[in-house]
């Protein structure tokens, strides 16, 4: 049985909404008679949020008055008089939204409080806020945000996106405070209608924190569907969904006067069902401590005199992991303990390794109805199962989910009914392991997330080896405007050597030529759509680079770049979608499919193939690499084991060696009329996944260094 998370009731000195997450507070009594829902989050990096494991939903009453309340349809609670914050309180903690709902449902609460008349506020609607997150900054190993407190610091964080939503109160708070409780430090909390807008950012002055201390500190966003100032004359009465997001500051500079520890807690092994204490000793009085496992706060905070510890009855798999504790003097100092870790098992024999994440999902916002991926990579040994929550509910296939229990979780027209926060676990007979939270959220615009340009560079040579890159235009009645471009010789300003001299561009629908150019010849409407699509300039006018500027109506095309003399060379085919900004509206025809057939060699001449999402929202993608698949088309020389890697800039976002049956892969495939891969032992790799607006690369190469033909695919899944 583990040290539940210790609760301090906190008192936020705004307008609706008193809250009660696990810091303490200073000032004068609340005046507040609330009922409310919080989501827990912690962070232990920037912009990267999980659900707390221990106490990850929580609910709270609070009232400064004698005061109990009447859930629909049950019985009665009473308030109990805390001695700490002079208020009446309840609070009570839950593994699930879906126990919390039980126990407290949502519907019409019975208020009755001592003095005045029984009343009823609603509480409906789970408009839970999105979760809190701090951007940027720089933190450590531990999952500690540092800060000079030398130096003015500016905290950053996401937007409180539904704040002053019609019907309802909102509040905003960020508070820093010592672990101790005994000193806050900082403390700012905007409520509407005093405060209209809500805040994203909170300067600490220079000089304001102690150096070589520690800091507890939470931001909180808040909703109340329902409140009023009238049936408790001087006291405003609410109901609440808030989401409350933990983090920990650590200033850099020499403490004052830290404690001082004598005996560092060890590492251990033990099986599952024993009983584990760490330990650690240190000289000083009325010292504040707390644990962490996993950068995450274990318990709550203690103050002792001498040594402190923490102990875990009936030891299970999930316990495995890294744990330390810091220790604050009554002035702030904090000193921390050696990291160490617990590992379950005898200690003997086998190689198990447990759970562990290589990749996080990434939070998207959609347009309505839009198809949205999370994923994650798993390693460990044995294989890790998957388990993806939605507000902290274990997820199952269906009503549009699929692969709630793999690494790669699909939903299929999303609405307002999929908007919140997602993670993901991992679990083995070694342990289980959590993932960064997730948001999903959706956008109510026209300027929704699409493919808006093309291209590829590679090796051109005869025959069946020349540079062939074909598209589908659909989604919308009329007809696109579409630039084609086939580079050489303009190539050579970004030092690509053995450019095709001579690049000769034919655009095709099946069999027929809609268009043939052999040189742009400084076509003035060439220059034009270039420059209003950002592409690079072409300095020469007289240069063979060629292209071609057509109005294209739903279909499928190919365009093809080959030496006009019969030559070779490296050469860039680039395909831009040319609406006019701030035409394209939904209906509007679009980019829905790109791919590209080339030898690939090595080195240089690996398949490289760019596109960019553009629009407001994330557009949801399936890149294809077919090298074996390929002969079912009678195509020779095939690229046996086509590796593919996805990058953004310099940073890769994912690689895949082989799609091995994935399902999702096949299923999105048919969704899109993408021909079908019939053998799940083949080395055609895969990469399902939504992407924010911006430029991409899909690289293609031989896993072995060797090569041969492959075709990349870029797909719209909708």
């Amino acid at each position: 049985m583990k040290t539940p998370r210790f609760v301090i009731v906190f008192v936020a000195a705004a307008l609706a909404l008193a809250t009660c997450p696990r810091l303490a507070a200073q000032g004068s009594g609340n005046n507040y008679v609330v009922v409310e829902k919080d989501m827990v989050f912690d962070q232990v990096a920037s912009g990267a949020t999980l659900a707390d494991p221990w106490t990850p939903f929580q609910f709270h009453a609070n009232s400064p008055v004698a005061f109990s309340f009447t859930p629909p349809g049950l019985a009665s609670v009473a308030c109990l008089l805390s001695t700490y914050s002079s208020n009446y309180e309840y609070s009570q903690s839950f593994g699930a939204q879906s126990a919390m709902d039980a126990a407290f449902p949502n519907g019409t609460y019975s208020f009755s409080v001592s003095g005045h008349p029984g009343f009823t506020l609603a509480l409906t609607g789970n408009s839970y806020p999105n979760v809190p997150e701090i951007m940027g900054g720089t933190w450590n190993s531990s999952g500690q945000l540092v800060v000079d407190p030398t130096q003015t610091v500016t905290l950053n964080f996401n937007s409180f996106a539904n704040y002053g939503m019609s019907g309802a109160g909102s509040h905003e708070e960020i508070q820093i405070q010592t672990i101790d409780g005994n000193l806050v430090s900082l403390d700012q909390g905007y409520t509407t209608p005093g405060n209209p807008s809500p805040f994203a950012s909170y300067v600490i002055p220079a000089g304001t924190l102690a150096p070589g201390s520690a800091y507890q500190c939470e931001l909180q966003f808040a909703t109340a569907p329902a409140f009023n100032t009238t049936d408790v004359s001087g006291d405003t009465c609410a109901t609440v969904y808030s989401v409350t997001t933990y983090f920990t500051i650590v200033t850099s500079g020499t403490p004052a006067s830290p404690p001082t520890i004598t005996q560092q807690p060890t590492s251990q092994t033990a099986p599952v069902g024993s009983s584990v204490t760490f330990g650690v000793q240190f000289s000083g009085s009325n010292v504040g401590i707390q644990w962490y496992k996993n950068g995450l706060a274990y318990g709550g905070p203690n103050n002792n005199t001498g040594g402190g510890e923490v102990s875990i009855n009936s030891v299970q798999n999930s316990d495995a992991g890294s744990y330390f504790a810091i220790l604050v003097s009554s002035g702030g100092s904090y000193v921390q303990t050696n990291t160490v870790t617990l590992t379950i098992g005898s200690g003997g024999g086998g190689s198990p390794a447990a759970p562990s994440f290589t990749t996080q999902p990434s939070s998207q916002t959609i347009s309505d109805g839009g198809t949205v991926i999370f994923s994650v990579g798993v390693a460990g040994s044995p294989s890790p199962a998957c388990q993806w929550y939605f507000g902290g509910n274990a997820l199952s296939d269906g009503n549009g989910i699929s692969g709630s229990a793999t690494a790669t979780l699909v939903i299929s027209g999303a609405g307002a009914a999929n908007v919140g926060n997602y993670y993901c676990t991992a679990t083995n007979s070694s342990g289980s392991v959590q993932s960064n939270t997730a948001t999903l959220s959706l956008a109510a615009t026209p300027d929704v997330g699409r493919l808006v340009n093309i291209s590829c560079r590679a090796q051109v040579g005869t025959g069946g080896n020349i540079l062939i890159a074909g598209f589908v235009i659909g989604g919308g009645a009329g007809s696109e405007p579409v630039l084609v471009r086939g580079s050489g010789p303009a190539l050579a300003q970004f030092g690509v050597g053995g450019t095709l001299a001579d690049p000769q561009l034919q655009l095709y629908s099946g069999s027929t030529v809609l268009g043939t150019n052999n040189g742009w010849g400084g076509a003035a409407a060439i220059t034009s759509a270039a420059s209003a699509v950002g592409a690079f300039g072409w300095s020469s006018a007289s240069s063979h680079d060629s292209a071609l500027l057509e109005s294209m109506p739903a279909g499928a095309y190919t365009a093809q770049v080959a030496g006009q003399s019969g030559d070779t060379g490296v050469a860039l085919v680039e395909l831009y979608d040319a609406t006019p900004s701030g035409t394209y509206t939904p209906s509007s025809p679009r980019l829905i499919n790109i791919s590209t057939r080339v030898n690939v060699g090595t080195g240089g001449n690996i398949l490289i193939a760019g596109f960019v999402i553009g629009g407001s929202t994330s557009e949801t993608l399936l890149i294809r690499a077919s090298g074996p698949a390929l002969t079912q088309f009678g195509v020779g020389g095939t690229l046996p084991d086509p590796q593919l890697k996805l990058y953004t800039g310099s940073t890769l976002l994912g690689t895949s060696n082989g799609w091995f049956g994935n399902l999702a892969v096949a299923n999105a495939a048919a969704s899109v009329g993408a021909f079908p891969w019939s053998d799940p032992s083949s080395h055609d790799s895969a990469i399902l996944v939504t992407l924010a607006p911006g430029a991409y690369t899909a690289q293609v190469s031989g896993a072995s260094g060797d090569t041969g033909v492959a075709l990349i695919e870029v797909y719209e899944v909708r």
